[in-house]
């Protein structure tokens, strides 16, 4: 009788199954990506048809949606990998220094800070607008290149999210902004104009090539640095939002993730507080960044119900703005707080948040292994960051 565990042959056979399972499934995705790819590049995001896609990648229509549920699914995966992979086959779009992390690489070099806040808004908007298409490129593989997102998010939740996470943008704009010396005030308003300047020379870029000169675009970012926008931090909510909830809990921190601003995988073991957002409430951020007492690691995680969308979208909206930020800041000038996209709700958990949906706002002040106060709803951010732990709290 040969000296065999049955048990133990049983589980390597399982286990490689498994394996062989998910290459199988990793080589699907990737052939649905090229053909994708290929496909909006051609036709454009409205006249793509998920069945042609199934045909170039040799695939049937099942095994495309079974990786991705919705034609936009599809989509924003094709322009989340453009700025992942910048100089993959097929992609036009070139960076010097893509976003890193999940989005591109954390060996990438860093270039030296322009030296004033003029200086700064020109590169950050030359940066942003090397994503115009070329005169050569046709109207669908322009719209690729511009990673427009023109007709694809036309439902309520959609728009919301989008909303909100331009206001997201604008925040990490804005503290990039604010630590160039001399510190300068709070600088979102200028952030929010700027961005609507820059979206919208692309949005005219996308209908009506050849109508604005980029350089003059960046020159006028530079300009909108010496208005006075009397930009102040004055929520008139704020007054009205309860105290966070003293308690003693046990925190058992989830897995790392990776911050979607550094690209670095982080932890949640050390102090701090942890806030939790759904897709609607974005511009709770600077709340808690706002509020954050000197020495807080301020930690926002993204929470939604629908990760291969609005997730996506996140995802690709803030890896983009990062990727700019990465090209013209030094390291000290960027963001001081840690964003990641809770995509399983694994934070959510830890938290004790039982469901969340787009308007979730929740978070938690972490000291020396507690959960020392609490907070949900509205303000939620703005409660705990400013909450006072209670005497002996963690020990």
């Amino acid at each position: 009788m040969p000296l065999v565990s049955w048990d133990h042959d049983g589980d390597e056979e399982v286990a490689m199954v498994r394996l062989t399972r998910a290459q199988q499934q990793e080589r699907t995705r990737a052939a649905v990506l090229v053909a994708a790819r290929a496909e909006f590049g051609e036709r454009g995001y409205a006249d793509a048809k998920v069945d042609r896609i199934a045909e170039r990648a040799e695939l049937t229509r099942g095994a495309v949606y079974s990786n991705f549920p919705s034609k936009r699914a599809l989509y924003l995966a094709v322009l989340v990998g453009s700025i992942e992979h910048p100089d993959a086959p097929n992609d036009s779009i070139e960076h010097a220094d893509a976003p890193v992390g999940s989005i591109g690489h954390a060996d990438a070099p860093e270039a030296p800070s322009p030296p004033g806040l003029a200086e700064a808004m020109g590169a950050f908007a030359r940066s942003w607008l090397e994503r115009l298409p070329l005169a050569g490129d046709t109207p669908a593989d322009g719209s690729l290149r511009l990673r427009s997102l023109a007709g694809v998010f036309d439902d309520e939740p959609g728009r919301t999210a989008l909303a909100q996470v331009t206001r997201l943008e604008a925040l990490l704009l804005a503290l990039a902004l604010e630590s160039r010396p001399p510190h300068h005030p709070r600088c979102v308003r200028l952030a929010e104009l700027v961005l609507t300047l820059l979206n919208g020379a692309g949005h005219l870029a996308d209908t009506a090539p050849g109508f604005a000169d980029p350089f003059d675009v960046a020159r006028a970012c530079e300009h909108l640095t010496g208005l006075d926008l009397a930009d102040t931090w004055d929520p008139p909510h704020l007054p009205f939002v309860a105290p966070a909830q003293s308690v003693q809990d046990r925190w058992e921190p989830p897995a790392e993730l990776p911050d979607q601003i550094t690209g670095r995988r982080v932890g949640f073991d050390a102090d701090g507080v942890l806030v939790v957002l759904g897709a609607g409430r974005l511009e709770a951020a600077e709340e808690a960044v706002r509020a954050a007492r000197p020495g807080d690691q301020i930690t926002v995680a993204v929470v939604t119900d629908d990760p291969a969308e609005i997730g996506r979208l996140v995802r690709l909206r803030v890896g983009d703005l990062t990727g700019c930020l990465r090209r013209v800041f030094e390291p000290e000038a960027r963001p001081g707080f840690r964003l990641v996209l809770d995509d399983h709700a694994t934070i959510a958990s830890a938290v004790g948040l039982p469901d969340i949906g787009d308007a979730t706002e929740a978070a938690v002040r972490v000291q020396a292994g507690e959960i020392v106060a609490r907070a949900r709803g509205r303000g939620a951010a703005h409660a705990v960051a400013t909450a006072t732990p209670p005497d002996g709290a963690g020990r």
